[in-house]
């Protein structure tokens, strides 16, 4: 049986012109969170693919039936799917979601351009992995939830109460491997950091500043927590994707 998707977790999608962006969400989110700066690339006149990651926008129980390779696939498979029909196309992720736009970048050449909004790309450092290990041994299947991390009162993005460990353990299986090819993107990059991030540590976004291969602009985000997308500086992080986004497409 399918299990039904909360409303207003629907994957997005709009067909503008010949250049697309591909737009991923994050770990225990959904398209809720990336959904503004879909439409925002929408108005810019781009074709725009937001998909709803395997597990996510439904139950922290259908989640905890899915990994890393689930969420990969559907990433790779939601590029192909837009490439198929775009003259060119850049990735645009947040959190895990820029993780997995790495990963397309790194797999897919072709890819002109990528955005990344407090990124996911360095896994677990190894004390906290050996506890993540100890946890699952032991059969504890979830801790406190990671989502909504908003500076922005009275904004949720709808993410899970809870965190899945295998789940978190298989994410971090593959961002190991995705942190190790970083030098494998060539193009120009966009890297979004809030000063204050309680999900994720603004240093793990340094990996993208010191590995990746092509030029790297960071501009820092001073007044919006992990979903910077939804927070206090939305609209920055909106204009400055659709100004990188116009530079390298050349448009």
């Amino acid at each position: 049986m399918t299990t039904a998707i909360t409303p207003g977790c629907e994957p997005y999608c709009f067909e503008g012109g010949p250049l697309g962006v591909l737009v991923l969400h994050g770990f225990t989110g959904n398209p809720v969170s990336m959904r503004p700066l879909g439409e925002a690339c929408a108005q810019a006149g781009f074709t725009v693919q937001l998909p709803r990651l395997p597990g996510h926008g439904t139950t922290l129980e259908d989640m905890m039936t899915t990994g890393w390779a689930d969420w990969s696939t559907a990433a790779l498979t939601s590029y192909d799917e837009l490439a198929g029909r775009c003259e060119k196309v850049a990735v645009v992720g947040l959190s895990m979601g820029a993780g997995l736009a790495a990963l397309v970048a790194e797999s897919r050449p072709q890819v002109v351009g990528c955005v990344f909004i407090n990124p996911w790309i360095n896994p677990l450092n190894p004390e906290l992995l050996d506890g993540l290990n100890q946890l699952i041994d032991a059969g504890v299947e979830t801790l406190e939830a990671v989502g909504s991390d908003i500076k922005k009162e009275a904004t949720s993005e709808l993410a899970y109460d809870a965190t899945p460990l295998v789940c978190t353990k298989s994410a971090c299986d593959g961002l190991t491997i995705v942190r190790d090819n970083l030098g494998r993107i060539t193009v120009p990059s966009l890297l979004l950091t809030s000063r204050i991030d309680h999900t994720v540590n603004w240093e793990r976004g340094e990996e993208i500043v010191a590995k990746s291969s092509g030029p790297v602009e960071q501009i820092w985000l001073e007044d919006s927590y992990h979903v910077a997308t939804l927070d206090n500086d939305a609209a920055l992080v909106e204009s400055a994707t659709v100004a990188f986004l116009h530079r390298v497409f050349g448009s």
